[in-house]
């Protein structure tokens, strides 16, 4: 019997780089929550290991060297699975498309083999949003990924918006002015979208200005958004490209979602519910 996952985009509220380990990995302080909205995962009994790609991001991709299979083979390294997977987000855009993948390919397989999934410290090789996308609820995310902190918020929805240029991480964090920068503000309670939205003007992401100068269209899309009526708060997620605009209520959302989509019929965007 085949087993199904969506792997929901991540979301980063905020993120904070806060020091560089002598690896050169990069600490971060991050509040992350997830959208309904992302790729799905379809797992079928199988003698050997395999992964069909499809849907609308999917081009470019391989079917051989793939995170989805690199998960697969840390779960269990000699069972065997067809595994489809429904590419609905773009690639590479700050939304944790591939660590989402790779979640789902976990718990997919997980109840195809009905084998345990491993403890978060055993992901961080896959990648460092892995720990925190099979995680799936909000938290806050420390260190290099591995401590995760749950966190509760308040009802509210995002207009994701990804103008369609790539912008590679390294590239990013080797564009930082600073490494060495302040944690997150304790979390105050959060009634509303509104308590959201006022908390995180707060709070920054560190990569957002790097991404800016590396890709402009990232500030175009930041304009686009911060302009879409009852938006309460505009800004880039992960390392980009993708950006969101946060709103109180679904009919907002999706109708700045299609105001969107008719003056930038070329970016993906989508409106989607905050979980």
């Amino acid at each position: 019997m085949a087993t199904e996952y969506l792997a929901r985009a991540k979301i980063n509220l905020a993120l904070h780089v806060t020091g560089q380990r002598q690896d050169g990995y990069h600490l971060l302080d991050s509040l992350v929550a997830f959208a309904n909205v992302g790729d799905v995962v379809t797992a079928e009994p199988a003698e050997t290991l395999s992964l069909h790609l499809t849907g609308p991001f999917s081009a470019g991709l391989s079917a051989t060297d793939n995170l989805v299979l690199r998960a697969a083979s840390a779960l269990h390294p000699t069972y065997g699975a067809h595994l489809t997977l429904d590419k609905r987000l773009p690639v590479a855009s700050g939304i944790g498309g591939g660590s989402a993948d790779a979640a789902a390919t976990l718990r997919a397989l997980s109840d195809l083999w009905s084998v345990p999934l491993p403890p978060p410290s055993a992901l961080l090789a896959l990648g460092a949003d892995v720990p925190v996308c099979l995680a799936g609820h909000p938290a806050r995310m420390q260190g290099i990924g591995e401590h995760l902190t749950p966190v509760t918020l308040p009802p509210a929805w995002v207009v994701l918006a990804n103008p369609g240029v790539a912008v590679p991480t390294p590239q990013v964090f080797a564009a930082l002015q600073r490494r060495q920068n302040p944690e997150l503000a304790p979390l105050p309670a959060l009634p509303d979208a509104a308590a959201l939205a006022a908390y995180l003007q707060t709070q920054r992401n560190d990569l957002q200005a790097a991404a800016c100068t590396l890709a402009p269209p990232v500030t175009t899309t930041l304009d686009a958004l911060r302009a879409l009526p009852q938006c309460l708060l505009t800004r880039m997620s992960g390392s980009g490209a993708t950006c969101f605009g946060l709103f109180a209520h679904e009919a907002d959302a999706r109708s700045a979602s299609r105001a969107l989509q008719s003056s930038q019929p070329r970016w993906w965007i989508s409106a989607a519910a905050l979980t």
